[in-house]
């Protein structure tokens, strides 16, 4: 658990399915996803039991302000970092927060020397996030992947360890 000002950075619960769903299901928030939005409860179910099952250490984490769920983040992928957010509360710093707040945690608990991402380019507000934060980018690749029939690039990003 990783407290900050604002929020709890703690495990996804089977409980949370509610508010899994509530982020997933959006078409805006998903859209520089590489998935559809849910459709179903029982979808968000199913991925609200396999984050809460993520075996330690915990490197993906639900985002938690004023006891709900508002989004979730962390490394999915060896050194490769993701987030999601409640379109209810985007532009408000809750990302910048919950990321910060994690990063020293992460470097430490996976013993890693940098942080990846791999951003859909056309997602201005996610590469901004990025480059403040301090990522740079490290390459460029056309039609990575396609969801419901739409290629999307792939933008890379890198954030090296502080020393």
């Amino acid at each position: 658990m990783i407290r900050t000002e604002r929020l709890l950075i703690r495990r996804v619960q089977p409980g949370d399915a509610h508010d899994i769903f509530e982020i997933y299901s959006d078409p805006e928030v998903m859209r520089y996803w590489d998935s559809l939005p849910d459709t179903d409860l029982q979808t968000a179910r199913n991925r609200a039991n396999r984050f809460a099952n993520i075996p330690e250490p915990l490197t993906y984490f639900g985002i938690e302000y004023q006891g709900k769920l508002i989004g979730c983040g962390g490394v999915h992928a060896r050194d490769e970092i993701g987030y999601i957010l409640n379109r209810a509360y985007w532009r408000q710093g809750f990302m910048r927060e919950a990321v910060t707040g994690m990063m020293p945690y992460l470097f430490q608990t996976l013993r890693i020397n940098q942080l990846t991402a791999d951003i859909d380019p056309r997602n201005k507000a996610s590469e901004a996030f990025l480059k403040s934060l301090g990522f740079q980018q490290t390459g460029y690749e056309k039609n990575t992947y396609c969801t419901n029939g739409e290629w999307s690039d792939s933008a890379y990003f890198r954030y090296q360890r502080p020393s």
